[in-house]
Protein backbone atom coordinates (compact mmCIF):
# COMPACT_ATOMS: atom_id res chain seq x y z
CA UNK A 1 0.00 0.00 0.00
CA UNK A 2 1.84 3.51 -1.00
CA UNK A 3 -0.07 6.11 1.22
CA UNK A 4 1.02 8.70 -1.13
CA UNK A 5 -0.94 7.45 -4.21
CA UNK A 6 -4.06 6.48 -1.64
CA UNK A 7 -4.12 9.76 -0.12
CA UNK A 8 -4.20 11.05 -3.71
CA UNK A 9 -7.04 9.10 -4.70
CA UNK A 10 -8.93 9.96 -1.50
CA UNK A 11 -8.96 13.38 -1.97
CA UNK A 12 -9.68 13.10 -5.84
CA UNK A 13 -13.04 10.78 -4.28
CA UNK A 14 -13.94 14.13 -1.53
CA UNK A 15 -13.55 16.14 -4.69
CA UNK A 16 -16.23 14.40 -6.22
CA UNK A 17 -18.27 13.55 -3.76
CA UNK A 18 -20.85 16.34 -2.50
CA UNK A 19 -22.24 14.33 -0.12
CA UNK A 20 -19.10 15.07 2.18
CA UNK A 21 -18.43 18.28 4.31
CA UNK A 22 -15.68 19.41 6.36
CA UNK A 23 -16.48 16.75 9.32
CA UNK A 24 -16.46 13.81 6.91
CA UNK A 25 -13.22 15.24 6.03
CA UNK A 26 -12.00 15.94 9.45
CA UNK A 27 -12.58 12.54 10.57
CA UNK A 28 -11.22 10.76 7.96
CA UNK A 29 -8.04 12.30 8.02
CA UNK A 30 -8.03 11.10 11.79
CA UNK A 31 -8.57 7.69 11.39
CA UNK A 32 -6.02 7.76 8.77
CA UNK A 33 -3.41 9.22 11.01
CA UNK A 34 -4.61 6.68 13.75
CA UNK A 35 -3.94 4.08 11.10
CA UNK A 36 -0.18 5.81 10.12
CA UNK A 37 0.37 5.50 13.59
CA UNK A 38 0.02 1.74 13.92
CA UNK A 39 1.57 1.31 10.57
CA UNK A 40 -1.01 0.55 8.43
CA UNK A 41 -2.53 -3.09 9.54
CA UNK A 42 -5.52 -4.35 7.93
CA UNK A 43 -8.06 -3.89 10.85
CA UNK A 44 -6.78 -1.49 14.09
CA UNK A 45 -8.64 -0.12 17.40
CA UNK A 46 -9.81 3.60 17.68
CA UNK A 47 -11.13 5.03 20.89
CA UNK A 48 -13.51 7.58 20.48
CA UNK A 49 -12.43 10.34 22.62
CA UNK A 50 -8.98 10.18 20.80
CA UNK A 51 -10.37 9.89 17.69
CA UNK A 52 -12.83 13.08 18.70
CA UNK A 53 -10.02 15.38 19.49
CA UNK A 54 -7.44 14.48 16.78
CA UNK A 55 -10.90 15.42 14.48
CA UNK A 56 -12.08 18.21 15.79
CA UNK A 57 -15.77 17.06 16.87
CA UNK A 58 -17.29 17.95 19.94
CA UNK A 59 -20.70 15.98 19.57
CA UNK A 60 -20.33 12.35 20.22
CA UNK A 61 -23.57 12.26 17.62
CA UNK A 62 -21.92 14.48 15.16
CA UNK A 63 -19.22 11.38 15.47
CA UNK A 64 -21.44 8.26 15.42
CA UNK A 65 -23.37 9.62 12.38
CA UNK A 66 -19.93 10.45 10.28
CA UNK A 67 -18.41 7.38 11.03
CA UNK A 68 -21.67 5.00 9.76
CA UNK A 69 -21.79 7.41 6.43
CA UNK A 70 -18.33 6.96 5.79
CA UNK A 71 -18.98 3.12 6.19
CA UNK A 72 -22.00 3.13 3.82
CA UNK A 73 -20.44 5.25 1.20
CA UNK A 74 -17.66 3.06 1.23
CA UNK A 75 -13.86 5.16 2.56
CA UNK A 76 -14.21 2.84 5.63
CA UNK A 77 -15.79 -0.49 7.50
CA UNK A 78 -16.89 0.24 10.54
CA UNK A 79 -17.18 -2.30 13.02
CA UNK A 80 -18.60 -0.59 16.45
CA UNK A 81 -17.94 -2.54 19.44
CA UNK A 82 -20.77 -2.55 22.35
CA UNK A 83 -18.21 -3.43 24.83
CA UNK A 84 -17.02 -0.36 27.08
CA UNK A 85 -13.65 -1.90 27.63
CA UNK A 86 -13.18 -2.98 24.42
CA UNK A 87 -12.70 -0.05 21.43
CA UNK A 88 -14.64 -0.47 17.83
CA UNK A 89 -12.35 -1.78 15.23
CA UNK A 90 -11.92 -0.18 11.51
CA UNK A 91 -10.77 -1.05 8.16
CA UNK A 92 -9.74 2.21 5.75
CA UNK A 93 -10.58 0.75 2.44
CA UNK A 94 -7.45 0.99 0.08
CA UNK A 95 -7.55 3.75 -3.07
CA UNK A 96 -5.90 3.40 -5.86
CA UNK A 97 -5.38 6.22 -8.81
CA UNK A 98 -4.37 3.58 -11.18
CA UNK A 99 -8.31 1.94 -10.95
CA UNK A 100 -9.89 4.87 -9.53
CA UNK A 101 -12.45 2.58 -6.58
CA UNK A 102 -11.39 0.92 -3.55
CA UNK A 103 -10.84 -2.21 -2.62
CA UNK A 104 -10.88 -4.10 0.43
CA UNK A 105 -7.44 -5.77 -0.08
CA UNK A 106 -4.77 -5.37 -2.59
CA UNK A 107 -2.63 -7.99 -4.58
CA UNK A 108 0.43 -5.16 -4.80
CA UNK A 109 3.34 -5.30 -3.09
CA UNK A 110 3.01 -4.00 0.21
CA UNK A 111 5.21 -0.94 1.14
CA UNK A 112 4.72 -0.11 4.95
CA UNK A 113 5.84 3.44 5.42
CA UNK A 114 5.08 5.53 7.70
CA UNK A 115 3.85 9.16 7.30
CA UNK A 116 5.68 10.51 10.03
CA UNK A 117 8.12 8.84 12.95
CA UNK A 118 5.96 6.82 15.52
CA UNK A 119 5.08 8.54 17.93
CA UNK A 120 1.87 8.39 19.56
CA UNK A 121 0.43 11.86 20.56
CA UNK A 122 -1.83 10.98 23.64
CA UNK A 123 1.02 8.55 24.77
CA UNK A 124 3.12 11.89 24.73
CA UNK A 125 0.48 13.56 26.48
CA UNK A 126 0.29 10.86 29.36
CA UNK A 127 3.49 11.14 30.19
CA UNK A 128 3.75 14.93 30.34
CA UNK A 129 0.23 14.46 32.40
CA UNK A 130 2.79 11.36 34.73
CA UNK A 131 5.25 13.84 35.10
CA UNK A 132 3.07 16.75 36.08
CA UNK A 133 1.65 14.81 38.75
CA UNK A 134 5.26 13.47 39.78
CA UNK A 135 6.02 17.32 40.46
CA UNK A 136 2.96 17.40 43.03
CA UNK A 137 2.67 15.35 46.28
CA UNK A 138 1.12 12.31 46.66
CA UNK A 139 -1.66 13.10 49.17
CA UNK A 140 -1.70 15.83 51.79
CA UNK A 141 0.04 13.28 54.50
CA UNK A 142 3.00 13.45 52.73
CA UNK A 143 2.94 17.56 52.62
CA UNK A 144 2.62 17.26 56.49
CA UNK A 145 5.14 14.79 56.92
CA UNK A 146 7.22 16.89 54.97
CA UNK A 147 6.68 20.25 57.52
CA UNK A 148 7.01 18.04 60.26
CA UNK A 149 10.44 17.09 59.05
CA UNK A 150 10.86 21.03 59.03
CA UNK A 151 9.74 21.30 62.47
CA UNK A 152 6.90 23.58 61.19
CA UNK A 153 3.21 22.84 62.37
CA UNK A 154 0.99 20.57 60.49
CA UNK A 155 -1.53 22.92 60.38
CA UNK A 156 0.75 25.12 58.25
CA UNK A 157 1.46 22.17 55.74
CA UNK A 158 -2.89 21.72 55.36
CA UNK A 159 -2.51 25.31 54.49
CA UNK A 160 0.11 25.08 51.66
CA UNK A 161 -1.48 21.69 50.46
CA UNK A 162 -5.12 23.16 50.60
CA UNK A 163 -3.91 26.34 48.47
CA UNK A 164 -1.75 24.93 45.83
CA UNK A 165 -4.26 22.03 45.48
CA UNK A 166 -6.97 24.66 44.39
CA UNK A 167 -5.14 26.69 42.06
CA UNK A 168 -3.60 23.37 40.27
CA UNK A 169 0.06 23.17 41.56
CA UNK A 170 0.73 26.06 39.25
CA UNK A 171 2.59 29.59 40.85
CA UNK A 172 0.46 32.53 39.61
CA UNK A 173 -2.16 30.40 38.08
CA UNK A 174 0.34 30.47 34.75
CA UNK A 175 3.69 28.21 35.68
CA UNK A 176 3.46 24.51 36.44
CA UNK A 177 5.33 23.85 39.44
CA UNK A 178 8.43 22.03 39.09
CA UNK A 179 9.28 21.06 42.10
CA UNK A 180 6.73 21.14 45.12
CA UNK A 181 9.46 20.68 47.55
CA UNK A 182 11.37 23.42 46.97
CA UNK A 183 7.90 25.76 46.71
CA UNK A 184 7.36 25.05 50.36
CA UNK A 185 10.21 25.76 51.62
CA UNK A 186 10.07 29.30 50.17
CA UNK A 187 6.09 29.21 51.93
CA UNK A 188 7.99 28.80 54.68
CA UNK A 189 10.82 31.23 54.21
CA UNK A 190 7.87 33.83 53.89
CA UNK A 191 5.62 32.74 57.07
CA UNK A 192 8.76 33.29 58.74
CA UNK A 193 9.15 36.49 57.74
CA UNK A 194 5.26 37.56 57.77
CA UNK A 195 5.07 36.47 61.37
CA UNK A 196 8.91 38.22 62.19
CA UNK A 197 6.86 41.62 61.13
CA UNK A 198 3.72 41.29 63.02
CA UNK A 199 5.50 40.14 66.36
CA UNK A 200 6.42 36.75 66.29
CA UNK A 201 9.70 35.23 65.33
CA UNK A 202 9.10 31.35 63.99
CA UNK A 203 6.70 29.26 66.24
CA UNK A 204 7.89 29.19 69.46
CA UNK A 205 7.72 33.06 70.41
CA UNK A 206 4.54 34.15 70.77
CA UNK A 207 3.49 37.84 71.08
CA UNK A 208 2.56 39.51 74.46
CA UNK A 209 -1.00 39.31 74.65
CA UNK A 210 -2.68 42.40 76.43
CA UNK A 211 -6.36 41.71 78.22
CA UNK A 212 -7.82 45.12 77.55
CA UNK A 213 -10.85 43.16 80.02
CA UNK A 214 -9.31 43.11 82.88
CA UNK A 215 -10.95 44.99 85.69
CA UNK A 216 -8.29 45.78 88.53
CA UNK A 217 -10.79 44.68 91.77
CA UNK A 218 -8.81 47.09 94.15
CA UNK A 219 -10.72 49.91 92.68
CA UNK A 220 -10.97 53.08 95.15
CA UNK A 221 -14.46 53.80 94.33
CA UNK A 222 -14.80 56.87 96.44
CA UNK A 223 -12.72 58.78 94.19
CA UNK A 224 -14.71 60.63 91.79
CA UNK A 225 -15.38 59.95 88.18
Amino acid sequence: MNYIRHLNSVFQHFAKDSRLNPTHVSLYMALFQFWNINRFPEIFYINREEVMEMAKIGSKATYHRCLRRLDDWKYIHYMPSHNPYKGSKVKLLKFSTASGTATGTSNEHVVVQALVPYININKQNKTENKLSRERQPKNELVVIEFFKKNKWPPKEGIKFYNHYQGVGWKVGGISVIEDWQATARNWMLKAKELKQETGFVGSSNKKLEVDYLKICTDKNYGEPL
